[in-house]
């Protein structure tokens, strides 16, 4: 899998960086200077661990079990941090270190690391001070820092733990379609138990890039910054092919704002979203506004239809989108209320939603590409009990034996949060 670096900037923009390294286990980190926070993304199941040294003062991350494919990699910083390095300590440990610019310190009790499922932590570098510089003849001190736990999700949704049941009926059910390479996130939003299957990795976005353009549009109209009944114009530039209608009209035609994003989730109107995406201020302003949602792999590299797959995104970051949305962090109640309207509305429900059962309410949006297949969103069932879902499916181009997969998974998800639980099964 490629290591993926997304940088802020001095001047505080986004930048993307790929690298050819290849890693069993990392697959990403990010770096606000501005904030000083460092994110990480790892596969499940890697525990890193670390520590502070002086002399100059730095932090050094390990992460056991990985491998990178080059030397250090080195990503140099104007401001109280001076470089992240990251390389290998050996062939199965990564090593990732954060060096400070000379005479600034950070006190172990004013980093504050956090994790996010299994799989993310940020560490924030709450106060770096400009101190005396360090005598270079005193040695070197290690203080260790421990990476807790995770405890929540998105800081919103109290963490249970992995639903033993689910991942071996699932991971059995991979043995069969071992020709495709899944990613899932499923969270019961009742008791905070999960199924995580990659959910952290990478694929390409494809049209559920929509979810998160749709709940940025919303905040946007909370801000007072954007109208629903505005008028947008479709520009020729902005007409794309594929899915959706609006690419039939003729350039010039005028929408209102709220009937381009509702064509944009219902029929997954490709015009309608890059009309969308320009109204909001194009990619790098939506690409930093993901990251500050928490986002590790939303991206948009390419406007639609994007039939190559350059943007991408994971099922965690798809269900972050939905915790954040549930538990009304992004959004007013109003707002809240009309965009979960339109993804109730969505008209494909061949993916996730062949597995719902009757009665529920599917709040999400699909993404389709002969590569891809992907489906997340928000399932509130008849009895009121709600999870969020997010999977994605790469397959052999145009395999129709994806979906399949896709359906059958959400079945075993949904039946088994539908069934009284007597207290909570072995994790």
């Amino acid at each position: 899998m490629r290591l993926r670096f997304l940088l802020l900037s001095a001047i505080s923009s986004v930048v993307l960086l790929s690298s050819p390294l290849r890693a069993a286990n990392f697959q990403s980190w990010y770096f606000n200077p501005t904030l000083n926070q460092l994110d990480l993304t790892t596969d499940s199941g890697v525990q890193p661990t670390a520590f502070l040294i002086n002399n100059p003062t730095r932090l050094v991350i390990d992460l056991p079990g990985t491998q990178l494919g080059k030397d250090t990699i080195r990503q140099q910083f104007k401001t109280a941090v001076k470089e992240i390095r990251v390389g290998k300590v050996d062939d199965k440990t990564t090593r990732l270190v954060v060096e400070l610019a000379p005479g600034y310190t950070v006190s172990p009790d004013k980093l504050l690391v956090q994790g996010d499922t299994a799989s993310h932590w940020t560490i924030n570098f709450s106060s770096i001070d400009r101190g005396i510089t360090s005598n270079p003849n005193s040695g070197e001190e290690k203080i260790p820092v421990q990476f807790p736990k995770a405890s929540s999700f998105a800081g919103v949704v109290p963490l249970g733990g992995q639903i033993s049941q689910l991942n071996s009926q699932v991971k059995s059910l991979m043995s069969r379609y071992s020709y495709l390479d899944p990613g899932m996130f499923f969270l019961d939003l009742e008791t905070g138990d999960y199924l995580d299957i990659n959910g952290e990795k990478s694929f390409p976005a494809a049209s559920t890039i929509k979810l998160p353009l749709l709940v940025a549009l919303f905040e946007e109209v909370d801000a007072g910054r954007v109208k629903l009944n505005e008028t947008v114009v479709m520009r020729r530039d902005l007409m794309t092919g594929g899915s959706g209608t609006m690419q039939y009209r003729s350039p010039g035609t005028k929408f209102s704002l709220m009937e381009t994003v509702t064509k944009m989730i219902t029929i997954s109107d490709n015009t309608a979203t890059n009309m969308v995406i320009d109204r909001l201020g194009g990619k790098a302003r939506l690409n930093q506004r993901f990251r500050n949602w928490g986002l590790q792999n939303t991206v948009i590299r390419n406007l639609l239809g994007d039939f190559k797959g350059t943007n991408t995104t994971s099922p965690k970051d798809l269900a972050r989108v939905g915790a954040l949305i549930s538990k009304n962090q992004l959004l007013t109640s109003t707002s809240r209320a009309k965009a979960l309207d339109i993804m109730y509305r969505v008209e494909n429900k061949a993916y996730l939603g062949v597995g719902i059962g009757k009665g529920a309410k599917f709040a999400h949006k699909t993404g389709t590409l002969g590569i891809v297949l992907g489906d997340a969103g928000i399932v509130t069932m008849p009895n009121g009990k709600r999870y969020l879902a997010g999977m994605m499916v790469r397959r052999p181009f145009g395999d129709v034996r994806a979906k399949s997969f896709i359906n059958q998974v959400s079945r075993l998800v949904y039946g088994y949060i539908n069934k009284p639980q007597v207290g909570s099964l072995p994790k």
